[in-house]
């Protein structure tokens, strides 16, 4: 266990962004999920913009690398292309 007050501070703090992370990246790939069993493309165009958001504040914040968020998005446009 630490034993400077820094490092439980910082202990602590990188459990809170640590789970602040996991829901944010879980709450993404729950709402690409929602996109990708979207059978009606006016509902898929409506849910798009919402979920490239999520991705660019993924990868904005160091929680997805960014080129993963770009195919992500190509991948879910071509999926809106093909209904």
């Amino acid at each position: 266990m630490a034993n400077h007050k820094s490092a439980l501070k910082r202990i602590r703090s990188n459990e809170t962004r640590r789970l602040r992370n996991r829901y944010q990246h879980k709450t993404t790939r729950t709402a690409m999920k929602k996109l990708r069993e979207t059978t009606n493309k006016k509902e898929a165009l409506k849910l798009f913009p919402e979920v490239v958001s999520m991705l660019d504040k993924l990868s904005k914040n160091n929680i997805i690398h960014a080129n993963k968020a770009a195919n992500l998005k190509s991948g879910l446009e071509k999926h809106i292309a093909a209904l």
